[in-house]
């Protein structure tokens, strides 16, 4: 397996087009360049038929067996009657190989990010993922990861500092302000208790959501793993505290027609954002040797940046210690 500091050094148009065309597809010749920093995507236009996109794995970083589950779990999820784009089925397989590489095409979908704000929009949304999770409740993964404070938070902090990543000048104000912001998250950890972990979709923001007519249509497992349902919803509120309590009642009412809810996990929504700062920044730095990092995040070296980052944790670190929201249920 490629595992070199570019791992798409080699990967050129040429052999995007000579991957879907082994693959029995003619294409036009057409390339797009997708948005995508972790794999890279291309949009391939075909000769008789409409473009397909073509997803390349970043060399390393799964193994065959978590990219097979994550595709197995699409086509479930899928086959239980929701829209998701799950990986076609070519020559019997969902993943092939081209070299080193390894790839996955899939069906071109369209749409646009759902409006969050919307009351109509997050009910709908609440009713789709009340039933994603029902099926991702219903069996465990074996190869993919779980969502947990050491794995996401301790990790990552580890990591910017033994790799001396901070400015010399910020990293105890760093370190000091990331050990209090995980014993908040342990913390709100013990209060949910013993909340069911369940397969996710795990990164749920708009950008992987499509939205067509009323629907939602989602794209991009690459970050399925196991964890409590919150993290599939939290991301879908937005606004102040009163806001976010309004939205997660109608999030919470309409999820729970097709799933149970355990609003212990109310004390998760803060632990969870935290852990998604943390873990974000010690993903740019574990990429920064891929050239479309500098590009695309060149203040991420810069003092300002930390500075920020250890302002915004310190104003995360007043988020957890506040009350969970309290959104006003009927029947609760």
């Amino acid at each position: 397996m490629q595992t070199e500091l570019k791992p798409f050094a080699e990967l050129n148009p040429d052999r995007v087009l000579d991957a879907v065309e082994s693959l029995g597809y003619r294409s036009d010749g057409r390339l797009l360049a997708l948005n995508s920093y972790e794999n890279r995507v291309w949009q391939v236009g075909l000769e008789t038929e409409a473009p397909l996109v073509v997803k390349f794995y970043r060399p390393g970083r799964w193994s065959d067996a978590a990219i097979l589950e994550e595709h197995a779990f699409s086509h479930e999820l899928a086959g239980a009657g929701l829209s998701v784009v799950a990986p076609l089925i070519v020559h019997g397989n969902t993943l092939h190989h081209c070299g080193d590489y390894r790839l996955a095409l899939f069906e071109r979908r369209g749409g646009h990010a759902p409006e969050l704000g919307d009351e109509a929009t997050l009910r709908q949304l609440a009713r789709t993922l009340g039933r994603w999770h029902a099926v991702g409740a219903s069996a465990s993964f074996r190869h993919r990861p779980a969502l947990t404070p050491a794995g996401f938070g301790q990790t990552a902090v580890d990591f910017l500092i033994q790799a001396r990543w901070l400015p010399a000048h910020l990293e105890t104000a760093f370190a000091r302000v990331a050990e209090h912001v995980l014993e908040a998250v342990e913390a709100c950890w013990e209060r949910a208790g013993a909340f069911r972990v369940i397969r996710l979709h795990g990164d749920c923001h708009a950008g992987n959501i499509l939205w067509r007519d009323d629907q939602a249509h989602f794209v991009d497992l690459d970050d399925c793993l196991s964890g409590p349902a919150m993290q599939d919803l939290w991301m879908l509120l937005s606004g102040e505290r009163p806001e976010r309590e309004q939205q997660m009642a109608w999030i919470i009412e309409e999820y729970r027609r097709f799933h149970d809810f355990d609003l212990r996990e109310l004390h998760l929504v803060e632990a969870l954002r935290s852990l998604r700062m943390l873990h974000h920044q010690a993903w740019l730095a574990r990429r920064w040797e891929d050239p479309a990092f500098p590009l695309a995040f060149p203040w991420f070296g810069e003092d300002r940046h930390w500075e920020n980052v250890i302002q915004q944790l310190k104003e995360q670190l007043d988020e957890l210690q506040q009350p969970a929201l309290s959104p006003m249920l009927d029947g609760y």
